[in-house]
């Protein structure tokens, strides 16, 4: 289910903290980046990833650069030779975010995109503890179907630790009989929440805690009106997660 994006304070600007499929920079994972990139160019992409670490380092940022970048046909080309429909590229995974693709990601309305994260209690209002059975049966359904604009279907479980048992069982038989064409990104802040047939039918890919220099330069472009000594001072308090500062700020 896709939340809708988090009304902004009145003394902060709307955009200050972007949701992770509106966020057009990925700083301080450039190794998984590469890793990603060079699976789409081998002609061999693994149909399911499980992207770990600690909450807050861009996990999720990199699944929807990466999503984007799929259904984009690979950097935006979606003609030529190779098993994927697209010539091989080495100019990384960033799409423009005035390109199409991006801007349908962002809003969480492409057709060929599904988001699962915890939706929200209709009789409280109030965000659920975790994903549901019935969100994650979804996900066969929508990768069985013929995707929309002739390429992938991508779906990013936001995150795979916070599935209830029955969830996670409704996505195993997916992840063992994948249809083609299809990609699901997993993002999980504890690996060890869930079941290993799970773990085991994934390639994983771990990324670290950021640099405090890379939270920096993060925080540059989220808090403009702060000041270096109070962006380098969050840097600090953040320990290597930007996700923990924005939690503090929004």
């Amino acid at each position: 289910m896709v939340k809708a994006p988090k009304a902004a304070k009145a003394e902060e600007p709307e955009s200050a903290w972007p949701e992770p499929r509106a966020q057009a920079d990925l700083i301080g994972h450039e190794t998984a980046e590469a890793a990603l990139l060079a699976a789409w160019n081998s002609g061999r992409l693994p149909h399911a990833w499980l992207m770990t670490g600690p909450r807050g380092i861009g996990k999720a940022t990199l699944a929807y650069r990466f999503a984007r970048f799929v259904l984009a046909g690979g950097d935006g080309r979606s003609a030529g030779g190779g098993l994927f429909g697209a010539e091989p590229t080495s100019g990384g995974l960033a799409l423009s975010p005035d390109s199409s693709v991006f801007r349908r990601v962002a809003a969480g309305s492409h057709p060929d995109l599904l988001i699962v994260e915890k939706g929200v209690d209709p009789k409280s209002g109030r965000e659920k503890s975790a994903i549901g059975v019935e969100d994650a049966r979804a996900i066969a359904g929508f990768l069985a179907l013929t995707p929309a604009e002739g390429g992938w279907r991508v779906v990013v479980v936001d995150s795979a630790d916070e599935m209830t048992r029955n969830a996670a069982n409704a996505i195993l038989k997916t992840l063992e009989e994948p249809p083609p064409r299809s990609l699901l990104l997993l993002v999980c802040h504890a690996p060890g929440r869930i079941p290993s047939t799970i773990r085991s039918r994934c390639r994983r890919l771990a990324l670290p805690p950021l640099a405090e220099d890379a939270v920096t330069r993060l925080l540059a472009g989220f808090l403009p009106e702060a000041d270096d000594e109070t962006r380098a001072a969050l840097a600090r308090m953040g320990e290597g997660s930007v996700g923990q500062i924005g939690r503090a700020h929004v």
